[in-house]
């Protein structure tokens, strides 16, 4: 029996998200990137394809599967695929995103005082996260930002 390629790539995503739900993964959470270059591949081996290639430390991504050493992954642009978890670190931070600069104030609040700007972009540690703000530390400036404001933080988790 022959398969062509489409055939082929359906029936491997098949069989991992057969393998997935039977060996129960954890509900999605967050990761960055480990090193200041990372490969994002096709499917969860050094012979896929690779699909994009991440040129910045830190850059959160979410993780949607694992499959032994490989993590399936998903960006803020909605990009999937897999990179080794050996590329990955469990450091939480955040990316601003919109389209104008967002405020970082001193407390949880639109009325504490604003301390800096950050723009659409830049990538920051995260520290804690109260249900509307998270406390962040964006190149050595601490600040509180409205959660509508960065991507990697899901709606309603509270990080102490």
């Amino acid at each position: 029996m022959t398969c062509d390629v489409r055939n082929c790539a359906a029936a491997l995503l098949l069989c991992l998200s057969v393998l997935s739900a039977a060996a129960g993964d954890p509900p999605p959470r967050y990761v960055s990137i480990r090193r200041d270059e990372a490969n994002l591949r096709e499917g969860p081996s050094y012979a896929h394809r690779i699909l994009w290639v991440y040129k910045r430390k830190d850059y959160p991504l979410k993780v949607v599967a694992r499959y032994d050493a490989w993590v399936r992954v998903k960006d803020v642009d909605g990009t999937v695929g897999w990179m080794h978890r050996t590329q990955l670190s469990d450091r939480r931070t955040v990316l601003f995103i919109g389209f104008t600069k967002s405020p970082l104030r001193n407390g949880t609040g639109p009325s504490a005082r604003i301390v800096a700007w950050a723009e659409p972009g830049v990538v920051a540690r995260l520290r804690a996260c109260k249900p509307r703000f998270c406390e962040i530390d964006a190149q050595g400036t601490d600040g509180w930002v409205d959660r509508k404001n960065i991507w990697g933080v899901d709606a309603g988790e509270v990080i102490q």
